[in-house]
């Protein structure tokens, strides 16, 4: 019952199925994707190790929500990946965040906001393609225990 199995037959599109059945739903659907970066920094006006010039491996983690399109893709996982290439990680990555990043603290607190802002403007520029994407929340991982987070509901209501 559990046994390697090799299909039978490979499914073909306009054959086995048809392109109008690759949309199953008109539901509003979050996708996910991960990233880490390297980066320094130090904080102003604070006591403790964290004044101090040194750095942190981050995760951050977008949720995206949108509609699918005919194939039933809301946005490919690739996509996302290279908005966060192109678009954010090179302020990020292996930098000292307190001069790549705009003026501020920083804090996970202040760059979770700065890290939602880039990919929810990223998102508007390309509404065309990705029907009703938005950010619905960025994740910011600074140790593997403690993250700040920035929701939509968050970034658009207060």
């Amino acid at each position: 019952m559990y046994g390697f199995r090799i299909v039978d037959k490979l499914q073909k599109i306009n054959e086995d199925i048809q392109s109008n059945q690759l949309k199953y739903h008109h539901k509003r659907v979050l996708v996910s994707k991960e990233f880490t970066f390297d980066a320094a920094h130090h904080l102003h006006n604070y006591e403790g190790k964290c004044k101090n010039l040194h750095g942190h491996t981050y995760k951050v983690i977008f949720g995206i929500s949108g509609f699918v399109d005919n194939r039933g893709l809301m946005m490919d996982f690739g996509d996302i990946k290279e908005i966060w290439k192109n678009e954010i990680e090179i302020y990020l990555d292996h930098r000292y965040l307190n001069e790549t990043l705009p003026p501020m603290n920083t804090t996970a607190e202040n760059m979770v906001v700065w890290i939602y802002e880039k990919m929810s403007d990223a998102l508007k520029d390309r509404q065309e393609e990705y029907k009703g994407a938005r950010v619905e929340f960025v994740r910011l991982f600074e140790t593997p225990t403690s993250y700040s987070e920035a929701r939509r509901e968050w970034m658009e209501n207060e």
